[in-house]
């Protein structure tokens, strides 16, 4: 059924171009704000928690031009089926510092850790590197628990290149390359729910929250330098990313800073432009427990 009828489609709908894109991600926007309210409860408590600064005319405007954005995902991201690698460097820029911060490790064949959020179109924020440069990236994922969608994912997210690794496979892949010399940039997205027990606790937009501490042990064993991807929506359909480079050196680091430092970026990120974060995920569904 998925090759036969949903895949036809997708690509059908990737070809489209971007004005097209745009009506049937404003079409889909009513639906899914207006009609199903998907998630708005989530939405509006997250909103309302991480901004209590914030009027509730500011809050519901967030509101909507989140689900906005969360369409406009939906569909950028089938575009990337068929979108050049020219129309997507004009539509997503990698600035010339950024560019150099980077290259400046791959002459010397330094394997790097990428960090970033759910923030802006975060998959084309995550292939950019596919685009911008031959150097390898190893992405990680979690897989989909539908074989065909999660077969067609990666074959979006890999189609410029790239080594697309699950979670689990990840430090198994990391040591093999290691042991062969071959340096790759790992891509993380690290604003996801992990574990209460196992996560590192901090205070982010004015909540308890738990963080992946993957990126820091990660960086610690390996020794690897670690830079976070900030993504800016400039207009609809065109991004600016840049990166910062938040150490060259993990290992002189205290246990947390990484995680705190990663952390720490991604919420000015969010607080420079709050429409563009991904509010429907329930990121605060855990409490901080007693010993931690």
């Amino acid at each position: 059924m998925f090759k036969i009828l949903v895949l036809p489609l997708l690509y059908f709908i990737s070809i489209l171009p971007f004005w097209l894109l745009y009506s049937l991600s404003n079409f889909f926007y009513l639906l899914v704000f207006y009609v199903l309210g998907y998630r708005k409860t989530v939405v509006l408590q997250n909103l309302r928690n991480s901004f209590p600064e914030k009027s509730d005319p500011e809050i519901q405007k967030i509101c909507k031009q989140f689900y906005l954005n969360f369409c406009d995902v939906i569909f950028e991201t089938l575009k990337l089926l068929t979108i050049s690698k020219s129309e997507f460097k004009k539509r997503c820029v990698l600035d010339e510092a950024s560019i150099q911060l980077f290259e400046a490790y791959f002459a010397n064949n330094q394997s790097i850790i990428g960090v970033m959020g759910h923030c802006g179109n975060w998959e084309w924020g995550a292939i950019a590197h596919q685009v911008y440069f031959k150097r390898m990236i190893t992405g990680v994922y979690h897989p989909l628990s539908n074989k065909d969608f999660d077969a067609f994912m990666l074959k979006l997210r890999g189609r410029f290149g790239g080594d697309i690794v699950a979670m689990q496979a990840l430090y198994k892949r990391l040591l093999t390359l290691k042991q062969q010399n071959i340096s790759t940039t790992i891509g993380l997205i690290a604003d996801q729910t992990p574990p209460p027990e196992s996560a590192y606790w901090t205070r982010f937009l004015n909540q308890d929250t738990p963080v992946f501490n993957g990126t820091e042990k990660l960086a610690r064993k390996f020794n690897y330098p670690v830079v976070f991807l900030n993504v800016k929506k400039a207009k609809r359909g065109y991004y600016q990313l840049s990166a910062s480079l938040l150490t060259s050196d993990p290992k002189s680091l205290a246990e947390g800073q990484i995680s705190e430092l990663h952390t720490r970026h991604l919420e000015q990120n969010i607080r420079d432009q709050p429409t563009i974060w991904l509010w429907s995920h329930r990121r605060w569904k855990h409490k901080r427990p007693d010993n931690l």
